[in-house]
């Protein structure tokens, strides 16, 4: 294996060097410093005349005389059931104090986005035991749906109750969860750490952990890193994975970061013209595909900078994934845990993955009626601000009323509270049920007999 002490130029984490043999994108490489130390690295680009290489570790240390060998592989993951329990650095090197991992196979990292030909149409729904998300924002399986939220917004704590609660309704199919966590800080991993391993969903989880201090590079290689162990436990052992990314906006800025340090020509705010298409190799990877029951669902979570939905990163994502869950930072503010703001979210397979057989028979035109309720409510607080509260009708007194309880009682619930699909319905039918019943408009009469609490009533009696 040749060595090279050929390095011309270093910038940021890249290093450039010149006259090699050819070399492939993205191959492994080796640079040994002066001092005898190594350090590992990834080509970046590849010419006649150059290759960059990014280097892992930083490249404090590396200068002209420190000597570069090409390994002649590519990244790999040691994959294997028994990662399941384990947590891992996000390079894929174990950080919970166990063994090594005896690897099944040693899989690329690169993966691939599903062939559309072989994809089967997500339909099945997946509970979360969050009642804003499980009613009025279904999760069906394969799905990719991600969380918006905004700096300080507890984005971090719907994750982990996630992680905790999502459940596959049905007999005997095995779920598990893959969660990778990017640029995070020391307190934020072991809040993640001892979380998993104090509510025992450890035991099903495969844990990824890039923190702020490691690499930006690394941060590149994290999701990847995810959706390939993800992709290797749903096809080879018919698992069902929920795949949780967080945080994606620390993702971008990696990728921002090594673009500016290529001296590329930068896009939007300074990220790079291809971030849509990167993204898009990492939300592709989730789905079903057909004549395979494992599946792979993701949650990415981004923080939008500034709290602004039209930024390049949640803009872009809105375009490749199937809908939005937004957080508020007004609900937050009122104390209510988890700050979803329904109105703006949008489950675009919902109607897939609800209804009779799935959730329940009245589930369509339940969601239908407690969304228009809730719009209307909303809407009448700006007119209070303007005329007081006094000026309504009473109904318009009532829609605000429901709009108050459905923030207080639906949306509000705590972090360790696990709700079931069919108490989030009946809580739901609660809240409609202060509405006057011709006011229930968009949900059939047959609905309204079996469900409101006034008829249940009556036929209990």
């Amino acid at each position: 294996m040749k060595e090279y002490r050929t390095i011309n130029q270093v910038a940021g984490p890249l290093i450039f060097v010149e006259k090699t043999e050819p070399v492939g994108y993205g191959e492994l490489v080796t640079i040994t410093l002066p001092d005898g130390s190594t350090k590992r690295g990834q080509v970046l680009d590849t010419s006649k005349d150059i290759v960059i290489v990014q280097v892992f570790e930083g490249t404090r240390g590396i200068d002209t005389g420190s000597a570069v060998r090409f390994v002649g592989d590519i990244v790999r993951l040691n994959v294997s059931y028994d990662m399941l329990g384990r947590i891992l650095s996000g390079s894929g090197d174990p950080i919970d104090g166990g063994p090594k991992i005896v690897p099944e196979e040693r899989r690329e990292i690169i993966g691939a986005a599903i062939n559309p030909y072989a994809r089967e149409y997500p339909r099945e729904f997946i509970q979360t035991g969050i009642s804003a998300i499980d009613g009025m924002n279904t999760l069906v399986r394969g799905q990719k749906l991600p969380i918006f939220s905004g700096s300080g917004l507890p984005h971090n704590d719907i994750a982990l109750q996630i992680a905790r609660q999502a459940k596959v309704r049905g007999e005997g199919e095995e779920f598990a969860v893959v969660f990778a966590a990017m640029g995070i800080t020391n307190e934020e991993a072991q809040h993640f750490m001892k979380d998993f391993e104090r509510t025992g969903a450890l035991e099903r989880a495969v844990v990824f952990l890039n923190l702020a201090n490691d690499p930006a590079i690394e941060r590149l290689l994290t999701p990847r890193m995810a959706l390939t162990a993800a992709e290797f436990l749903a096809y080879e052992y018919d698992l069902h994975v929920l795949v949780i990314l967080t945080d994606m906006t620390n993702y971008c800025e990696a990728l921002r970061e090594i673009s500016a340090a290529r001296e590329e020509v930068p896009g939007r705010r300074g990220y790079p013209g291809y971030m849509y298409t990167d993204l898009a190799t990492i939300y592709e990877r989730a789905g079903r595909i057909r004549g395979r029951k494992g599946t792979i669902t993701q949650f990415p979570i981004l923080t939008m900078p500034g709290d602004d939905i039209t930024h390049p990163i949640p803009d872009l994502t809105g375009y490749i994934t199937e809908g939005q869950i937004v957080l508020s930072r007004e609900l937050h503010a009122k104390g209510i845990y988890p700050p979803i703001n329904v109105l703006p979210s949008l489950s675009r397979l919902m109607k897939e993955g609800i209804g009779e057989g799935r959730t329940r028979d009245d589930h369509v035109q339940w969601n239908d009626q407690m969304y228009a309720a809730y719009a209307e409510g909303v809407d009448l607080r700006g007119l209070v601000a303007i005329v007081g509260e006094e000026a309504l009708s009473e109904r318009d007194r009532r829609y605000l009323r429901f709009a108050d309880e459905f923030e207080r009682r639906f949306v509000q619930q705590g972090r360790y509270e696990d709700r079931d699909i069919d108490y989030t319905l009946d809580l739901g039918w609660e809240l409609l049920a202060t509405l006057p019943e011709g006011e229930l408009t968009k949900i059939e009469r047959k609905y309204i007999e079996k469900y409101h609490p006034v008829y249940r009533k009556k036929a209990t009696a």
